[in-house]
This record gives C-alpha cells, structure tokens and sequence, in this order.
C-alpha cells in the first residue's frame, strides 16, 4: 500500500443474502485529505463506513487504514480511527465529563491526558464550563460538539463522519464546520465524510457518489460543477408538456419536481430574457443561475434516464 494512502480499499463488498449493500468498492484516499461519499438514503454510504471502522466485515475484499489490513489487528485499527454516528452514542444521563471520561478510558488515555485533551476540546466549543452538566440538559448542536469530541478524543489519524450535522441549525453546522477544519490544519487528519446539505461536501478535495452499492467515479466538487452546466434554467408552470415539449430539443430533458422544471444548458450565449418573453404566460416564474453541487447530485440521481416515471 502506498505510503501516502491513509484508506484504501479493493473489492470490497458487502452482501446480504442475495443483496448487496456494497460492491465491489475501490477506494483510494490519501492521508490529509477531506473525502466525501455521497449518494441516496440506502445507497451503501454506512455500510461502507461500517466495515472501514470493523463494526461489521466485509463480505468479499480487503480494506487498509493507514497502512493496516483491517482484518489484521481491528483492535488497532479502532484506535487509529475516530467515528462519528448519525445517532448520538453518547449517555444522555451522564455529565460532558463522564461521557468523554469514559471515552478517553476506551482509548487508555491516562487522567493527564484525558483531562488536558478534554480541556482543549471543550474550549474549542465555548463548552469549558459546562463539563459537569448533564447531557439532557444540552441543546441539539451542544450534544453534537461533544459526539465530535468524543470521536476525536484520541487523536485518531481518520475521522468518519456519517451525516454530522444531521437536524442542526445554520449556526451550529457553521462551528462544527470551522472544528473539523483546524483538525485538517492542525492535526492533520484524514476526513471521511458522509452527508445530505451537499454545500457542506463543497469543501472536500474530492467526493465520489455511490448508488445502490456501486461506486460512481467523481472529481473535486468544482470540476464536478463546471462540466455539469454553464447555467441552470430553473421554469414554474402549470403547463409543464407544452414547456418540455418546445425547450427539450434545445436543452434535453428536464428533471421535473411538481411544477417544476429545470434545465441544463450547456451553452454560454441562450439569451435568456428573449426566452422569457417568447414563452409568456406559459410560466409562472422562469430564473437562471449558476450550478452548484446538489444540482450535479440531482443530475446523477433524480434525471429523467434515472427515474422509472420518465424515460
């Protein structure tokens, strides 16, 4: 395995009966960098997470984490890993304290260490005098800064984060966002990242997109936006066919959401008020913009060819 590589993994699958979560998976991240997978509820995305972390093996294949066969020492690998869960493993009856005590425990951290690493940590999220309450007491983005503490406590060299800031508030998104960044700057950690607010995959140097357990190749997420479109044409109308019908052969097929449709165009000279004005009062509302990457999640998962109501 190559020395720069802190994930790597080779036909990696996981099956179910006659079902696969994942498979066949080729993986190849190196160490420093801020990945991210994205795809559909269902798509394999904790799946993949969960063999990487050896809470469950894989069917067929090999994985390495820094350099380590996973199935070679797991022990040692959940120490060099960090992971954050969708649902909170935290004790909600227990103290900050207790929790991250417990954690630090897990990790044979010694007292000195643990308490100095838990200092750092709960400075960081303006939470250093609160280490003696209950979690039941904390708000929503409070108890998550401490599920990120908690997976980053030891120090590992790969933090996955599987939905992270899953039902939090703008402001709480943006302070976890600014902690995972000094992680990257100052500790130089591996950042694996699973998410559905695909503005917060905009900073990954690069995301792959993964559709019933099959890997889809990606890129970095602006060279993703720019071959997706020039611009996205964004149309309300309650006469949907007859739109489709006189702008399909100029723009191709549109993805359709209610009475909705939207159109990618490829070219940089539509002149898009003229367009306006010859379709009338056909539209409700027409806008163009620039794309963005849930626009090129969209095109992956929801175009026409992709949905059984269409093509």
């Amino acid at each position: 395995m190559p020395s720069n590589l802190a994930i790597r993994t080779q036909g990696l699958t996981k099956q179910y009966g006659q079902a696969f979560a994942v498979e066949q998976l080729d993986l190849e991240i190196e160490a420093g960098q801020f990945y991210g997978l994205l795809g559909p509820n269902g798509a394999g995305k904790s799946t993949t997470i969960h063999m990487l972390t050896t809470m469950t093996s894989a069917t067929l294949g090999d994985a390495w984490i820094d350099g380590q066969k996973i199935t070679d020492d797991p022990v040692a690998i959940r120490r060099t890993v960090g992971l954050v869960f969708q649902d909170s493993a935290l004790d909600r009856t227990m103290s900050i304290d207790e929790n991250l005590q417990f954690a630090a425990a897990l990790y044979n951290l010694s007292p000195e260490q643990a308490n100095a690493r838990i200092d750092e940590l709960l400075t960081v999220f303006g939470l250093q005098d609160q280490r003696n309450k209950k979690l039941v007491t904390l708000s929503g983005g409070q108890r998550r800064a401490i599920d990120i503490a908690r997976g980053v406590l030891h120090k590992p060299k790969v933090l996955f984060l599987d939905e992270p800031t899953i039902g939090l508030d703008l402001p709480n998104r943006r302070s976890i966002w600014r902690f995972v960044e000094k992680l990257r700057r100052d500790e130089g950690m591996t950042i694996f990242l699973t998410t559905h607010y695909l503005e917060e995959a905009v900073a990954c140097d690069h995301v792959d997109f993964i559709q019933n357990g099959r890997l889809e190749q990606g890129g970095t997420p602006a060279d993703l936006i720019q071959q997706l479109a020039e611009t996205i044409l964004e149309i309300d109308t309650d006469k949907p066919e007859n739109i489709v019908n006189k702008l399909a052969s100029l723009f191709g097929e549109p993805i359709r959401e209610d009475q909705q449709l939207s159109f990618k165009i490829i070219a940089n000279d539509v002149d898009f008020s003229a367009l306006q004005k010859s379709l009338g009062d056909q539209i409700s509302s027409m806008q163009w913009r620039r794309p963005n990457l849930n626009d090129v999640y969209l095109w992956r998962f929801c175009a026409p060819d992709t949905m059984g109501n269409e093509k």
